[in-house]
């Protein structure tokens, strides 16, 4: 069998869906199926060399939409070599171009990955306005034609149709998966203290992920200064492509004195990325809005329990398994995952750090998930 995902982007900052796109194709040997993507990247990025599977990049510039010439030509020509696609993604022009080429000729599903979640109803209202006229013009058509919607949680499945009026579908949830590190750990912890030889010896909270408003970054930059004090022996990782925020991030933490305790390496990839959640404490994400968040799942996947907000889609399970702490998207709520995982003796994190494992390999292994996804094209 043999699968095409399109893409917005691969581009490693894309976050989340780039990384499950890597994830599920390369995957795909060892599942005994084969897959291509189909990208709206400029084809001479240098990231592009370094990944392992077939990629055709097909964009022609970087605007935000992606609108390309050779999309829909290229999907013409290449098609019939294709048992079915996976459209990951929705609003920019990897949907409605694929939709063009192939809708009554070929089997598709979609991922919206969260982008019909309604915290961005409530958060962009002037932006929503503008998408509920694209939603109508073009947007609808994409899902009401997909063989499957499918959703990466239940909470993701429930809350979309707040969004916009759906078409009918067929809805189901297939969780993300997330690989498991290979290779030398401790090859993995030096490369991941050379890109922050800072937090050598010292214990630390690590958030990765893009520094944006959404992820909640000023919750946790203030939370954390609100119990430093207390607790001296601890630092902060902020890891992850700047979004706009980081400098005004930084002026806080130098206001609060905390400039040698909060340490921000950038985006972090490879070894130097398990490095960080092999070294850590537990991974934080008090985000406002997450339909998954494919770092939560590494993190599991390390043994390292997690620290949510109630906004990220799968906290239901993270609770259910006790593989984390959960509290709301507010100051107090991220100061309170502070302070509960530190007021926790090293028995009750160990024990936590064994949940989070189980929890990955029972909901998580991307094996499993894939295996799911590749069901669904069997069934069509």
């Amino acid at each position: 069998m043999r699968i095409l995902h399109v893409i917005r982007s691969l581009h490693p900052e894309y976050g989340g869906p780039a990384q499950l796109v890597r994830c599920i194709v390369g995957a795909g040997p060892r599942l005994g199926w084969e897959g291509e993507v189909a990208c709206l990247d400029e084809p001479r990025q240098a990231f592009l060399q370094e990944i392992p599977f077939r990629v055709h990049a097909l964009g022609e510039n970087r605007s935000t939409y992606g609108y390309s010439k050779h999309w829909v030509p290229w999907l013409h020509k290449n098609m019939d070599r294709f048992d079915g696609v996976v459209i990951h993604g929705i609003w920019q022009y990897q949907s409605w171009g694929t939709w063009r080429a192939i809708h009554g000729r070929k089997p598709y599903v979609l991922f919206p990955h969260g982008m019909l979640d309604p915290w961005f109803k409530r958060r962009y209202p002037l932006k929503h306005i503008k998408k509920w006229i694209y939603w109508n013009l073009a947007e609808y058509r994409v899902l009401r034609d997909a063989s499957f919607i499918l959703f990466t949680c239940e909470t993701e499945q429930r809350l979309a149709p707040e969004s916009f009026r759906m078409p009918p579908w067929n809805a189901a949830v297939v969780p993300y998966g997330a690989e498991l590190p290979t290779g030398d750990p401790q090859r993995q912890l030096e490369a991941f203290y050379a890109a922050c030889p800072g937090t050598r010896g010292r214990r630390f909270f690590l958030h990765l992920g893009r520094i944006h408003p959404k992820k909640g970054c000023d919750l946790l930059i203030d939370a954390f200064a609100t119990i430093a004090a207390r607790f001296p022996d601890i630092d902060l990782v902020m890891a992850g492509p700047d979004a706009g925020m980081r400098a005004g991030l930084e002026a806080r933490v130098a206001a609060a004195k905390l400039s040698s305790r909060v340490h921000w390496p950038g985006l972090i990839t490879g070894e130097a990325k398990w490095g960080a959640f092999y070294a850590s404490e537990a991974f934080i994400l008090p985000s406002h809005q997450e339909n998954f968040g494919i770092a939560v799942a590494e993190a599991l996947g390390c043994s390292k329990p997690v620290l949510i907000s109630d906004q990220v889609n799968i906290w239901p399970e993270i609770h259910a398994d006790g593989a984390g702490l959960v509290a709301p998207d507010t100051l107090d709520g991220a100061k309170n995952l502070l302070e509960r995982w530190l007021a926790l003796d090293a028995k009750q994190r160990e024990e936590m750090g064994q949940r989070a494992r189980a929890c990955f390999e029972t909901r998580y292994n991307l094996d499993q998930n894939v295996g799911e996804l590749v069901r669904f094209f069997q069934r069509m």
